[in-house]
């Protein structure tokens, strides 16, 4: 079974449409409100992708990239999901491998998505 896209974003309107156009495309996901969950929910099962909001009530996006490097190390891939002015400036911040400045195109984050998974894997096709 392919890893599940983890969709980390306190926007509970954004959250779910996310949710529904990453799944339409064919990928598990699971979601989480803040980066506490978010780290509990990578505890229950190692995420190919993970979309990083960055400004988050309870645990935010750099405290749970610290956390999760921590206890991880580079298990997945982070994409991170900023209205900052320069979101390229916040995803170095926390050695995220992409960023998407938000208003985001739902067809950038698929493809942004793809791409991680495709790097995850290797490029090689699924075992059967």
């Amino acid at each position: 079974m392919n890893a599940p896209v983890l969709v980390v974003e306190d926007d509970p309107d954004l959250l779910a449409l996310l949710e529904m156009v990453v799944a339409d495309a064919g990928h598990r996901v699971r979601t989480a409100s803040n980066g506490l969950e978010a780290l509990a929910r990578v505890a229950e099962e190692r995420p190919g992708v993970i979309l990083l909001d960055m400004r988050m009530p309870v645990m935010n996006g750099w405290e749970f990239a610290r956390e999760l490097r921590a206890r991880h190390g580079r298990c997945c891939a982070i994409v991170v999901l900023t209205a900052a002015e320069n979101a390229q400036q916040r995803a170095a911040e926390i050695g995220a491998d992409g960023w998407l400045a938000k208003p985001f195109d739902l067809d950038d984050v698929l493809a942004a998505i793809a791409h991680h998974l495709a790097d995850r894997d290797g490029g090689a096709p699924a075992a059967h």
